[in-house]
């Protein structure tokens, strides 16, 4: 990062934050100069009398849901085969030797013997894409094999879990190479190496493993000594301080070895109560507004929450209220194919993984959060249970929370988003005007004010291109990120809100609903209206957008307008992206729309003139983001020309349940 990121960043921190990181860099500076001796501190700081694991009881495999059992079995058979999905890629280094710090895209690797904080973890021409360096030390490929040892007793899955756990145990000394710079890596690999041990508890080798094993105890040690060292802070308390806390709260309720393990986990526990509310909004969304976020920091509270209750360490009562609003989030926000919204950033992260990798998490939450707190009427139908649903709720008492939406809410108000739907037609849409992130560097935001989605039968038509990447590719990153890549108004050739880094906004566009109406799906129309001043600088210009779901005609009309700055003439583009799965022709100021199971128009606003893109590369324009770096061609339609004050740009989407009916 160049001085001026650093001073932009520096902005953004109050002064207690800025003195904590002062500490951080007088703490890094003085292990360079002499690292602790972990091995040392590990066995002086020993507890006192036998290492008993306090381990979550688990129910006979036979009891297992079947379908789940047989998924996992054939995820786990693939592992031995060593293939295993990072990201858009096969990793083909993770047989019976693992490359621990290999990048698997561009082959390169970072450096393995240097001191942690001296690896420079954002330069990807000299350590390659440390996502991916990152991603296989989460260990959730030890955690699936684990749990296929559970369901069959085969020794194969038992043995290759103890291979890779020592092979990475001995290679990545504490605090030397890239496995040691960043918290939410050791709180999510604390996570998978408990339900390792849990998951394995009736295999004869796993107290040697684990417990009678000194290197694990120094690693383990190791892992929480860092965590209580260097909490994420102030600006960049976000998930991360929620990962670093369930997994030292875990770790210090299933391995209690040390002295401070109780210390560790009445602090860590006093993060999670506290963050829990902190990061929730009152209406039950993760405040990120990242919509992949809402599932990873849940799938992580409910690790910690019954890790705690296995081992006698309650979470206060605030965590399983915000568990238990967050399920009720995702079975309003679902579509019909129970797919989520895809707003904001995306990594594809996960807080505990027990299930086949290709499983949908949604339904899985679901699961357990019915298991847990009981499902509503309104709730999508779930399928049979996820393995981790089993593992996690078996023997956990259910808990009535009270105060949960009696029917299904169509508006998320603090989160600002409203849903207009047709049931019965499947017809899902999702406006946005909501804040535009969380906290004052809003890392994982996109300058999406106003945007829309638009499913019909579970197909993107309207979409939300995703994320793509994070580090390595400064162009893609601020595309993806940017107005023009969301289905809304951009004006002046920039931004609403203004970036200051790839996980850095200086500027966010505020929000507001003006109206509402129709949401319950009993009514003819669904009407949402509201504006963002994002432009506000430029003579006071305000963005307003007008939605209505049609439900009886079949269409959706939007209309854009700008409020203010009389006599301006304001150089405006707009962009509708298709999803992947629909064809386009564009004929002047008509798109024909084609995808799987219907056909569409569209029609677009004649004050601007019409160019269509597909993956192109030096626009860029017509791309699609499905999962965390990988990036598809679809259509992009970008109208240009010029607005005036009080202008209004109408968009109108007509679909036809029979493919030859025209209206």
């Amino acid at each position: 990062m160049n001085p001026a990121w650093y001073l932009r960043r520096l902005r953004r921190m109050e002064p207690s934050e800025l003195a904590g990181r002062v500490n951080d860099q007088l703490l890094r500076l003085l292990w360079r100069i002499t690292p602790p001796d972990i091995a040392r501190h590990a066995a002086a700081g020993l507890a006192p009398g036998p290492r008993q694991p306090r381990l979550k009881p688990l129910r006979s495999p036979a009891d297992a849901p079947r379908q789940a059992a047989e998924r996992v079995i054939r995820s786990a058979d693939q592992i031995l085969a060593g293939h295993w999905r990072i990201f858009a890629g096969d990793h083909g280094a993770l047989g019976e030797r693992p490359d621990w710090f290999v990048d698997i895209r561009s082959g390169k690797r970072a450096p393995a013997d240097i001191y942690a904080f001296a690896v420079p973890y954002r330069d990807e021409a000299a350590v390659g894409n440390i996502k991916y360096i990152w991603e296989p030390s989460r260990h959730h490929h030890l955690t699936v094999l684990a749990a296929a040892y559970y369901l069959t007793s085969d020794e194969r899955y038992a043995r290759r879990v103890a291979e890779h756990l020592t092979s990475w145990w001995r290679e990545n000394p504490f605090p030397r190479g890239p496995h040691w710079i960043s918290g939410i890596e050791l709180g999510v690999r604390l996570i998978s190496w408990t339900w390792i041990r849990q998951l394995m508890q009736n295999w004869p080798g796993a107290a040697a493993l684990f417990e009678d094993n000194e290197l694990f105890l120094t690693q383990l040690y190791a892992h929480q000594y860092w965590l209580s060292q260097f909490p994420s802070r102030g600006s960049s308390a976000n998930n991360h301080i929620i990962a670093e806390a369930a997994g030292q709260f875990v770790a210090a309720c299933a391995f209690p070895f040390f002295r401070d393990s109780a210390q560790w986990r009445q602090q860590s526990a006093g993060t999670l109560a506290h963050e829990a509310v902190a990061q929730t909004l009152a209406c039950g969304s993760n405040a990120e507004l990242a919509t992949d976020y809402h599932g990873f920091v849940l799938e992580l509270l409910l690790a910690a929450a019954v890790q705690g209750e296995a081992s006698g360490h309650p979470l206060d009562d605030a965590v399983w209220t915000t568990m238990c609003r967050m399920n009720d989030v995702i079975a309003a926000m679902l579509d019909d194919r129970a797919h989520p919204p895809r707003q904001g950033d995306g990594d594809d992260g996960i807080g505990l993984l027990l299930d086949d990798h290709a499983g949908n998490r949604w339904l899985g939450l679901l699961a357990t959060g019915a298991r847990l707190f009981g499902d509503l009427p309104w709730w999508p139908t779930l399928p049979e249970p996820d393995l981790r649903t089993f593992v996690l709720t078996d023997g956990i008492k259910a808990r009535a929370i009270a105060a949960r939406p009696q029917r299904r809410p169509h508006l998320l108000d603090e989160a600002g988003q409203t849903f207009l739907v047709d049931a019965g037609k499947a017809v899902w849409c999702r406006c946005d005007h909501g804040p535009h992130g969380f906290g004052r560097i809003a890392a994982h935001a996109h300058a999406d004010a106003l945007s829309l989605e638009c499913r019909i039968g579970g197909v993107d038509i309207l979409a939300d291109p995703g994320t793509y990447c994070y580090h390595g590719d400064p162009r893609w990153r601020a595309y993806f990120r940017s107005t023009l890549a969301h289905n809304t108004l951009c004006l002046f050739g920039r931004d609403q809100s203004t970036s200051g880094g790839p996980f850095l906004w200086t500027r966010h566009a505020p929000s507001r609903l003006i109206a509402a109406s129709g949401l319950d799906d009993r009514e003819a129309d669904a009407n949402w209206v509201a504006e963002h001043a994002g432009y506000q600088d430029e003579a006071g210009l305000v963005h307003r957008r007008a939605v209505q779901l049609q439900r009886q005609a079949a269409r959706l009309v939007v209309t854009d307008i700008v409020l203010g700055g009389e006599g301006l003439a304001a150089p405006a583009r707009l962009s509708w992206h298709l999803g992947p799965d629909v064809e386009c022709k564009l004929e002047g100021h008509t798109a024909q729309l084609a995808w799987p199971g219907g056909r569409g128009e569209l029609d677009l606003p004649d004050a601007l003139d019409w160019m269509s893109y597909r993956g192109d590369e030096t626009m860029p324009a017509g791309w699609y983001s499905p999962s965390f770096d990988l990036k598809l061609p679809a259509t992009t339609l970008i109208g240009s020309g010029t607005l005036a004050a009080g202008q209004s740009l109408v968009t109108e989407l007509r679909w036809f349940s029979d493919p030859a009916r025209r209206s």
